[in-house]
């Protein structure tokens, strides 16, 4: 239903420069407008389907369907289309408040993504301004988990997110859906020693083995899954479990490397199926089935011993 302007452009090209800079200003003044940038030689079908010979290039569409062109850095005459064709959209007033609605409810979840979430300028292993590189270094430092996302991939969050969190610049960093600010703000708490309290550290191995283990009163450490085991001492012990009626929760160590690793020194057992109960080890295959030939295994399932 909305506008999408697609401006294809090169980095080698400083019109093209000129030109992102005048598509930053329409972005910030027509909201509803989605603005994109393809580099014309990193999508040559893209570019050859649209007849793309030089750059700067400018395509309007609507509904999915092309509606304008124009070639060539003018700023003024692109001013003018966006306008022209933002008018002319038959998105109601009504519309325009359920496009908000929606933005601000992809923005909510954006931002409680992760514990930790950075919106920066390209990505943690290649920031894309220095405030970014800096703010990714502080964290680091201090050993903080933290997910990002790529403000330049996505015009409407950058432009959006700045009216949600009323905070004009990037970087933006937020804990627990909470906004801390930017980068002078980080560098504040790095100083006052906040910066470690308010960020959550990576849980250590030992505490997320633990939570594992007491996931569920019955919890079995395989290679699959319940409904795919995926090596024959692991189909067995599913067999026996199965068979007792008793609820159960597995983990596929296969998808995990470092409980794989992990498990078999905190829990001293080198092999695997390994069967936990209460967060207490029970052991593997063999323990289990002389558990159930001496009818024990119930009882121990259930608690009871």
């Amino acid at each position: 239903r909305s506008l999408v302007v697609v401006h294809f452009w090169a980095p080698w090209a400083p019109q093209c420069a000129q030109m992102n800079e005048v598509m930053a200003a329409l972005a910030k003044e027509h909201m509803q407008v989605t603005f994109v940038k393809l580099e014309a030689e990193a999508v040559p079908e893209v570019s050859e389907k649209y007849g793309i010979s030089s750059v700067p290039t400018f395509l309007f569409f609507k509904n999915s369907q092309k509606v304008d062109r124009l070639d060539g850095a003018h700023a003024p005459e692109l001013t003018k289309k966006v306008q022209r064709h933002e008018s002319s959209s038959s998105v109601s007033a009504g519309s325009n408040d359920s496009a908000k609605e929606d933005l601000n409810v992809r923005l909510k979840k954006l931002i409680n993504a992760a514990p930790c979430m950075l919106f920066m300028k390209g990505s943690p292993k290649e920031p894309r301004c220095g405030f970014s590189k800096q703010m990714v270094e502080i964290l680091n430092k201090h050993g903080i988990s933290f997910s990002s996302f790529d403000i330049f991939s996505d015009e409407e969050v950058r432009q959006g997110l700045k009216t949600y969190s009323n905070w004009p610049t990037y970087p933006q960093l937020y804990v627990a859906g909470e906004l801390i600010g930017g980068l002078d703000i980080v560098k504040e708490l790095e100083a006052s020693g906040e910066l470690d309290t308010v960020c959550p550290k990576p849980q250590k191995l030992e505490d997320r083995l633990k939570n594992l283990i007491n996931k569920a009163p019955v919890m079995l450490f395989m290679k699959g899954s319940k409904q795919m085991a995926k090596c024959g001492f692991s189909k067995q012990i599913l067999e026996i479990l199965s068979s007792t009626g008793i609820d159960y929760e597995t983990f596929d160590i296969l998808e995990d490397e470092e409980v794989r690793q992990g498990l078999k020194t905190y829990s001293n057992w080198p092999t695997y199926p390994q069967l936990y109960v209460k967060g207490e080890l029970v052991g593997g295959l063999d323990i289990v089935k002389e558990l159930k030939e001496s009818g024990e295994l119930l009882p121990i399932l259930k608690g009871e011993n």
